[in-house]
């Protein structure tokens, strides 16, 4: 079974729930007329990604589906130990560095393959970037593209008395 971050997004959302509300906070005249804030949910972890920030539903819609995928990355680890780097992570490392933008569609599944990784390798920072075939600063380098993704690294250091990553 993969990563759910890393799920197409029709089979991501088979197992959500969509719900669609108006936005809540400041906005002015044209705030709070139509239904267009999202909440998408993954039922089995309860995990959401929410937007209501814009004035199109279909633009709510779809920055919810990738906040939902980012929130999953971070909040799911995959029980089964992943045997090989995935095509898609083979498809952005050369030269032992990685290429990937945070706003790209693969930054969730992407992030959710390195923080799997760390964890079956007990967050050993070098071990995981050598699995994953990038150098370690390459890898902390992905992590502080998403600021979270670093942090849980960073308290895994220092429970283990090491120092953090900058």
């Amino acid at each position: 079974m993969s990563h759910p971050a890393s799920l197409p997004i029709d089979e991501l959302l088979a197992d959500c729930r969509v719900d669609r509300t108006r936005g809540s906070g400041p906005g002015g005249q044209h705030r709070n007329k139509t239904e267009t804030a999202i909440v998408i949910t993954h039922l089995p972890t309860g995990v959401r990604g929410e937007a209501s920030e814009r004035r199109s539903q279909g633009e709510n819609l779809t920055q919810a589906k990738f906040r939902l995928r980012l929130e999953l990355a971070l909040a799911v680890r995959s029980a089964e130990g992943v045997a090989e780097p995935s095509p898609l992570w083979r498809s952005r490392v050369a030269s032992e560095r990685i290429t990937v933008s945070a706003a790209h569609d693969d930054f969730p599944a992407i992030l959710a393959e390195a923080l799997d990784v760390l964890a079956a390798e007990d967050w050993s920072a070098p071990a995981a970037a050598a699995w994953l075939g990038i150098s370690t600063s390459q890898l902390v380098k992905l992590l502080k593209q998403e600021p979270r993704g670093l942090g849980m690294l960073n308290r895994e250091q220092a429970a283990n008395g090491l120092r953090p990553y900058r």
